[in-house]
């Protein structure tokens, strides 16, 4: 088959095949494409989708979400990892209102020097949401064009993403962009899969090089691994009398930045090794839980000691406030600190639990 039918191809069958009922595209608007996007970035379309419905709830369009509060936007992403996206996003609303009339911009290089749009992001911004010509390149159409030019090494190198912008560009139509945006995406997320690709249902597999050469199942090489070093933090669970628990907000750089969490001290250590409850009056404590969290450069091994306390205050000031467990449950928590709390509302007084493998949320960045 021509390589210059490659579009036509995808766009026949997307008029069939592809997802037509996603909700971002009900209807399809600049904003929604854009929060759908920075939500589906290192996240499943069907674990994005009960987030992005409660985060549309909330915040129906640009001036809402500009006018909250951190606390807000944060509350409804927890859980959802990369939270470095939700205040990107958030600084991006307040931009928006302030330099662009409160309306995401038609035009690439401005919509790239707000927070946390790429290139790619952009681009799908542009097409989706205003149905101009341009290139996306996310991690569906990424391996879609890596099998179909039988991309040598892995896509992420400097070199090879300059020769997938370079496909992704050619391959673009000049007419009916928001269609083949979608349907490049929807090719990579139910035919050509990283595992097991459906080759056979392929509408553009009689020029693929990857299947021609039998090597779908090994392109794209997967990135070089690493051996993860592991860290270690020891989570202070402060209880005190009333069903009160100690959190506190953490700094908005590094990891969970600006989350709400529990003080923390070195490994092995006690209430009296963390500046903020070094005062309080300790009653009993136990082992609740120990943790394994993995980060995208790291493990963290967390050690949950729960502590129930009695007379003492915490550091005036300071940023250790005592919620209610039942309000503490709506708060922006990161993942493990909220089953932390859910294992504590169950059952305080629990055996300790073993090793516990979260699965991986978040970058080690802000």
């Amino acid at each position: 088959m021509p390589e210059t039918n490659f579009a036509e191809r995808l766009l026949d069958w997307h008029a069939v095949h592809g997802r037509h009922d996603l909700p971002w595209q009900q209807p399809r608007t600049p904003y929604r494409v854009w929060v759908s996007e920075v939500m589906l970035q290192q996240t499943r379309v069907d674990t994005a989708i009960p987030y992005f419905e409660r985060f549309m709830a909330r915040f129906p369009d640009i001036a809402a979400l500009a006018a909250a509060e951190p606390d807000d936007v944060l509350a409804l992403w927890s859980g959802l990892g990369y939270y470095a996206r939700a205040r990107n996003l958030h600084r991006a609303a307040r931009e928006i209102n302030a330099r662009h009339d409160g309306e995401l911009p038609a035009d690439l290089d401005a919509l790239q020097a707000l927070p946390g749009i790429g290139r790619s992001t952009a681009g799908a911004i542009l097409s989706l949401g205003f149905g101009v010509k341009a290139t996306i390149l996310d991690g569906n159409v990424k391996r879609v064009l890596a099998r179909r030019h039988a991309l040598d090494g892995w896509p992420g190198t400097g070199a090879n993403l300059k020769r997938l912008w370079e496909y992704a560009e050619v391959h673009t139509p000049n007419e009916r962009a928001a269609e083949y945006s979608q349907a490049v995406m929807d090719l990579g997320a139910t035919i050509c899969l990283p595992r097991n690709p459906a080759c056979g249902d392929c509408p553009v597999n009689g020029d693929c090089k990857a299947r021609l050469g039998g090597l779908a199942s090994e392109i794209p090489a997967p990135r070089p691994r690493k051996r993860l070093p592991v860290r270690g933090t020891r989570m202070l669970v402060i209880t005190r009398e009333g069903g009160n628990v100690l959190l506190e907000r953490r700094p908005d750089s590094g990891i969970w930045g600006g989350l709400w969490s529990f003080p923390e001290c070195t490994p092995g250590g006690s209430v009296r090794d963390a500046d903020t409850t070094r005062h309080l009056q300790v009653l009993r404590e136990h082992l609740l839980a120990q943790v394994r969290h993995t980060f995208t450069h790291f493990h963290l091994d967390i050690e949950a000691l729960h502590v129930e306390a009695g007379a003492g205050a915490v550091m005036e000031g300071g940023p250790g406030v005592w919620y209610n467990l039942r309000d503490a449950a709506r708060l922006a928590l990161p993942a493990p600190v909220r089953r932390l709390l859910e294992q504590l509302t169950r059952d305080t007084h629990d055996e300790p639990h073993g090793i516990l493998q979260e699965a991986e949320e978040g970058t080690a960045g802000p």
